[in-house]
């Protein structure tokens, strides 16, 4: 390989391009409309339009990325994490192209990335495993059939990719149908297949994985353990190395396991064996349990390389040499490393998306300090792809150590112009759960605790702590008008309202009068019984037909926004009147979906 085309956008674009640059590569970036004054784009050796704005007119687009390829002169394609690394027809057109698929084999992708076919295979090695089905359900009827044989909660989950996409916990019998229905659509939109099975779903567990490197000498190795158990909506906030407060047998299991999984499968390159830890009770252990392979690179991948001292990336791209790897054994975990995703979410409004501009972002510094991001001041965050937009990983000799400087640095961290995810990371280093300053009995965070535990404890703080934001945020960016004598003329300036609230001004002493200039405006409020959605996307569907009869809280629409649904609920009981609206118009944030009477 001399030219690598990375398939992909934003931080983890960056990150390869790095890396390949580094191990004497070309790099080739591709980019849609709203990415081409990125960070990807202008770091690359060279770069390739798209021409389109949705990720299924680009990123998802597989001939547009081999014309790519062919323009740039490109023998090789790495596909990063989401959009097309998990498509096995993907990496069939690409080999077919005579080009090298950075990944594992389209046949290994086919059998490991279909949920239902790995948990076989795990069957098969002796992982540890709760009930599921044996293959995608149809419908409802289905589900209902096994919740009877095996009971709630219950997992839908999408047979093909990864990443919490398409995956719908239920909880109570009435949720099935829709569930079902929204997690078929999401996996549709995320993967382009809509197949769904269920398991069953263990109540409070942790999640806990383990990262993989195999060669094609059949070398397999467990570069090491994560725990990724703070979640909201599935998708992961908050990730560590090396897993903390595992029992010796756990993590000989989670090892042995990840390595038989991979070694059956013919893997090659890199992938992440998941899995579910239960709580324990008393001096017995929780029961571990395989939940599924990414074959691709995470998003957390960073926090194992900075305790492994093992270049993921690098690895890669020696495994498509065919080279073989550089060790044999596991690698022993030093010190500890955390990562923290960025979100443009608004964690107050339970971590909505929100898009826009990126006034400020100023990242922290210091010992053990890394930020993977390809966002720069001034750049503008899209609403149609992810609402990622940068990862701080901190790394020390110890998860305390490490935990006192993540505390540091995210107070350091600045980012403007958009509600971001900040305010719920500071409020996490808080959280006695979380911090476990008592060992493991003390460590409590699970898949849910976020909604469940932290909510009920913090849900107020962050509220107020958006509402500053906003706040400050509005003060800083509206322009203010003030009149000023010059030289005894009466002059009118647009000033920063901040710098005038500073000097003292508005306040009728002697400055004038000051009115707003250009001040962004808010949404007006919504007139009695007005359906809004709070956040900006398309809409996916009506959940209640027009002019029916509905109740307070009773779900009316779903929105998409940054790849996430979002429901609608009514907001009083009568009589609902949906305005005219397709499924996938454009919403703005605070639009008028109907009115209930």
């Amino acid at each position: 390989m001399k030219r690598i085309l990375i398939a992909n956008r934003g931080e983890i674009a960056v990150r390869i391009i790095r890396s390949a640059r580094e191990s004497g590569y070309t790099a080739a970036a591709v980019y849609a409309d709203q990415d081409a004054d990125s960070l990807h784009v202008q770091l690359a050796d060279e770069a390739v339009a798209l021409h389109g704005t949705t990720p299924a007119q680009t990123y998802l687009d597989q001939q547009k990325l081999l014309d790519a390829a062919r323009e740039v002169d490109a023998d090789a394609i790495h596909p990063g994490y989401g959009f097309l690394s998990e498509n096995a027809d993907f990496a069939r057109a690409v080999i077919a192209a005579g080009l090298t698929w950075i990944g594992p084999k389209p046949e290994t992708i086919e059998s490991l990335g279909n949920k239902v076919t790995a948990r076989a295979l795990a069957v098969k090695v002796g992982a540890p495993l709760v009930p599921g089905t044996d293959g995608p359900v149809a419908g409802g009827d289905e589900i209902r059939e096994f919740v009877a044989a095996h009971g709630l909660p219950v997992a839908i989950k999408a047979a093909h990719g990864g990443g919490g996409r398409g995956m719908r916990i239920v909880r109570e019998a009435s949720e099935i149908d829709e569930a079902f229905a929204s997690a078929v659509r999401e996996a549709e939109s995320a993967f382009g297949r809509g197949e769904c099975f269920v398991e069953r779903f263990l109540d409070r567990p942790r999640h806990v994985e383990a990262q993989v490197l195999a060669d094609t000498q059949g070398n397999v190795v467990v570069v090491g353990t994560r725990d990724c158990s703070l979640q909201r909506r599935n998708q992961k906030l908050v990730e560590e190395a090396p897993a903390p407060f595992l029992s010796a047998d756990q993590r000989a299991d989670i090892h042995r396991s990840a390595r038989a999984i991979c070694a059956e499968a013919g893997y090659v390159g890199a992938g992440t064996v998941e899995y579910l830890l239960s709580p324990g009770e008393g001096d017995q252990p929780g029961l571990l349990s395989f939940l599924e392979v990414n074959t691709r690179l995470q998003v957390e991948h960073p926090v194992t390389e900075e305790t492994s001292g093992v270049d993921l990336v690098a690895e890669q791209l020696r495994i498509a040499e065919g080279e073989p790897l550089r060790f044999t054994e596991d690698p022993q975990p030093r010190g500890h490393s955390v990562e923290f995703r960025l979100n443009a979410e608004e964690p107050a409004q339970g971590f909505l998306p929100t898009p826009g501009p990126v006034t400020l972002f100023a990242p922290p510094t210091g010992p053990g300090i890394r930020v993977d991001t390809g966002v720069r001041s001034g750049d503008e965050i899209s609403g149609a792809f992810d609402s990622m937009l940068a990862k701080l990983v901190v790394t020390g000799p110890d998860r305390t150590t490490t935990l006192r400087r993540a505390r540091m640095a995210l107070d350091e961290m600045r980012i403007e112009g958009l509600p971001t995810v900040l305010p719920f990371h500071r409020q996490v280093l808080e959280a006695e759960d979380f911090l476990a300053a008592d060992g493991q009995a003390s460590f409590r965070v699970h898949t849910r605790w976020i909604e469940t535990e932290f909510e009920a404890a913090y849900g107020e703080s962050m509220v107020d702590s958006e509402h500053l934001a906003a706040a400050l945020r509005h003060r800083e960016h509206r322009m203010r008008r003030t009149t000023v004598e010059i030289d005894g003329r009466a002059v009118s300036l647009g000033l920063p309202a901040a710098l005038l609230t500073l000097l003292g001004s508005g306040t009728g002493t002697g400055a004038g009068t000051t009115t707003d200039d250009d001040a962004p405006t808010t949404p007006a409020e919504a007139a009695p019984g007005a359906v809004v959605t709070k956040l900006a996307g398309s809409l996916v569907s009506f959940s209640a037909v027009d002019g029916a009869e509905v109740s307070a809280g009773d779900p009316l629409a779903v929105v998409e926004a940054m790849k996430m649904e979002s429901t609608v609920a009514a907001p009083r009981s009568g009589v609902f009147h949906r305005e005219e609206l397709a499924p996938g118009a454009a919403l703005r944030a605070g639009q008028v979906l109907g009115v209930i009477e």
